[in-house]
């Protein structure tokens, strides 16, 4: 009796060992492509230029930067301009008095500490490529105060748009 609960048992098993393979001899496969594309895309902070207190009487203009700071996407290079600001006259750049009386204070802002070359948007600064989405792309903004302005005494600002093109 126990060799026949043997046999059936080793015969139950083969069948189902069977089975199995038989219906997993067929089969069949297909290729599938899987895609993703990454754009090119920048970000740009904000950033400013404090000057402080301005001498009229000073005979040296009154000089300060500021950082720009962009992120791309990897491999990605920005190019960052400036317009004239809220203010200009014609391509003169000036920050008016906070009260808006009309009172204005040239100012400018250049790529390069020698404060030759005018940052605007035909001169341009190019930061990158970026290494990492992660990792900022920075650089200095040198501002100037003309000296000799006659200047009221009074609280000056201006706006830049900053644009990053990639």
């Amino acid at each position: 009796m126990v060799s026949m609960k043997r046999s059936v048992l080793f015969l139950g098993i083969m069948l189902i060992v069977a089975t199995s393979a038989f219906a997993g001899s067929a089969s069949t496969t297909n290729v599938n492509n899987i895609t993703a594309s990454v754009s090119p895309k920048c970000t740009i902070g904000a950033f400013a230029i404090a000057f402080g207190s301005y001498d009229p009487f000073a005979a040296a203009p009154l000089d300060q930067s500021g950082t720009v700071t962009i992120n791309c996407t990897k491999a990605t290079s920005g190019v960052v301009s400036f317009d004239l600001g809220a203010n200009a006259s014609g391509a003169v750049r000036r920050m008016q008095d906070t009260g808006a009386t009309g009172n204005f204070l040239n100012y400018e802002v250049y790529t390069d500490a020698g404060h030759t070359t005018v940052w605007n948007a035909v001169n341009t600064v190019t930061l990158g490529p970026s290494v990492s989405k992660n990792t900022a792309l920075t650089a200095t903004a040198f501002g100037r105060v003309a000296a000799g302005q006659d200047a009221a005494v009074l609280n000056y600002q201006d706006t830049l748009i900053a644009t990053v093109t990639f």
